[in-house]
C-alpha cells in the first residue's frame, strides 16, 4: 500500500540515521523486526483496536512485550510511534530500514528457488556470481520447489533471472509463436 510506506518512510530513515550514527545497523534491525512481529501479532492488534486503549497504554504494552528486545533507544522509539498512532506501521518500517541498511552495507538478499537442493559449493559459486553482477554481498537463501522440474529462479531486489526448465520452455513457446 503506497500511503502506508509513504508515512513509514520518515521513521524508517530516522531510525537509520540513528542507527549508522550509533554504528549499531544490526541491532536497530533486530529491534525493529521484533517489534514488527508484535505488531503483526492478531491479538495485538486486537488489542490495538479497542477503543478504550491509551496512547501510554500502547507504548506499555509494547515495551513489556518486547522486553529485552529493545534497549533504551528502541523503547522510546515504541513511545514515539505510540504518541503517534503509529505502531501498526511498524512492519512497514522495518522493510524500508531493512532496505535502507542493505544498501549502506552493499549487501542483497537472494532466494534461490530449485527442484532439488544445493550442495554448499554450489551455493557458494551461485552467491560469488550474483556478487560479481550486482556489485554486492548477496546473502543466499534456498528454498525447494517441485513444480520447477529443474534449474533455478533467482530472486535478489528487483532482479529475477529464471533459469528454471519450465521458464525456458514458456520462452521458446513464445519464440516459436512470434
Amino acid at each position: 500500500m503506497a500511503e502506508l510506506s509513504t508515512v513509514a518512510r520518515p521513521y524508517a530513515q530516522a531510525v537509520f540515521e540513528i542507527a549508522h550514527e550509533q554504528g549499531n545497523l544490526a541491532g536497530w534491525g533486530d529491534m525493529l523486526t521484533a517489534a514488527a512481529l508484535v505488531s503483526d501479532d492478531a491479538e495485538m492488534q486486537q488489542v490495538l483496536a479497542s477503543p478504550g486503549i491509551t496512547r501510554e497504554q500502547v507504548a506499555d504494552l509494547f515495551v513489556t512485550v518486547c522486553a529485552d528486545a529493545l534497549d533504551e533507544g528502541g523503547r522510546n522509539f515504541v513511545r514515539v510511534l505510540a504518541d503517534n498512532h503509529r505502531v501498526g506501521l511498524l512492519g512497514e518500517i522495518a522493510e524500508q530500514y531493512a532496505t535502507l541498511r542493505a544498501e549502506a552495507e552493499r549487501t542483497i538478499e537472494a532466494t534461490v528457488s530449485t527442484a532439488f537442493e544445493l550442495s554448499e559449493a554450489q551455493q557458494q559459486k551461485l552467491a560469488a556470481a550474483l556478487k560479481e553482477r550486482l556489485g554486492r554481498d548477496v546473502r543466499l537463501t534456498c528454498e525447494i520447489d517441485k513444480t520447477l522440474l529443474g534449474g533455478a529462479v533467482i530472486h535478489a531486489g528487483d532482479l529475477v533471472i529464471d533459469g528454471s526448465a519450465l521458464g525456458r520452455l514458456g520462452r521458446l513457446a513464445g519464440q516459436l509463436e512470434g
